[in-house]
């Protein structure tokens, strides 16, 4: 990840499109669907301001898996981390911890 990056939870989306005869069944399969429409607007809901690390895979749609159309199916899908991006001001740091046995300022 990176600095000034919170991580607030792992995201993955997923579609399947069935085909019959080459005729597909409704589904977007598609990476920008599955990545844009999906995938970042499920983080956007859950607060996040942007998603790292992202992961795709999809069915390829030509050569030899033009076969796999006549009964059968395709799908893309896209995992990532969804982040919050933290200010870098110095009133945004944690205060240190005590030292064990130090002294405390209120009694």
């Amino acid at each position: 990840m990176g600095p000034h990056l919170r991580p607030i939870a792992v995201v993955h989306a997923q579609v399947t499109s069935a085909y019959f005869l080459f005729l597909a069944i409704p589904g977007h399969v598609s990476l920008d669907y599955v990545v844009n429409r999906m995938l970042i607007h499920a983080a956007k809901e859950m607060g996040a301001d942007k998603v790292v690390d992202i992961k795709v895979d999809i069915t390829p749609g030509d050569g030899v898996w033009v076969f796999r159309k006549i009964l059968g199916w395709r799908s893309a899908e896209a995992s990532g981390v969804a982040v919050v991006v933290e200010d870098e001001s110095p009133s945004a740091a944690p205060a240190a911890p005590a030292a064990p046995g130090a002294p405390s300022a209120a009694k």
